[in-house]
């Protein structure tokens, strides 16, 4: 007894062979709606996150700038204080170049702190001492609250008669 040989289906014009009760079965060429429509969501659940994530990221940058930017502003002036010569107790205000970051310095004698009462009375004669220098500025984030960046530094210097 001789089997006959069915076509494939790339050779039946995409159909495949008969089936027991009924005609011909189209081959399956593609995803069904279903799929597709689940492969869009899942990719809008994607780009979704991905745009978060580099609206997040670009808004860090900024925070990162502006912080950035106070402090240079601050150790600008923490040195500039610091190579006044001579060293004296003062306070000064201001702002940066375009108004965004106001600054203020204060330089005062330091006393170093649980320090031995005859030690310091001792260190009244010498002919330094010691100065605080501090520096606070102030700027905004882009939310627009308002953010203090404050250094501080010890340094000697002459001690000046009062």
């Amino acid at each position: 007894m001789q089997v006959a040989q069915l076509p494939d289906s790339h050779e039946n014009g995409g159909f495949s062979p008969p089936r027991r009760f009924g005609g011909l079965k189209p081959a399956p060429h593609g995803f069904s709606l279903l799929e597709v429509l689940a492969a869009f969501v899942i990719l809008a659940l994607v780009v979704t996150a991905l745009f978060q994530l580099f609206s997040s990221s670009l808004n860090n940058v900024a925070y990162a700038e502006e912080w950035s930017r106070a402090l240079e502003l601050a150790e600008s002036r923490l040195d500039q204080a610091a190579a006044a010569q001579p060293l004296k107790e003062a306070t000064e205000r201001g702002t940066d170049f375009d108004g965004r970051a106001q600054w203020e310095t204060r330089v005062t004698t330091y006393n170093a702190p649980d320090v031995d009462p005859d030690l310091e009375r001792a260190s009244e004669a010498l002919a330094t001492r010691m100065y605080r220098i501090e520096v606070d500025v102030k700027y905004k984030f882009g939310d627009g609250r308002e953010r203090t960046l404050s250094l501080a530094t010890i340094k000697m210097g002459p001690r000046l008669a009062t």
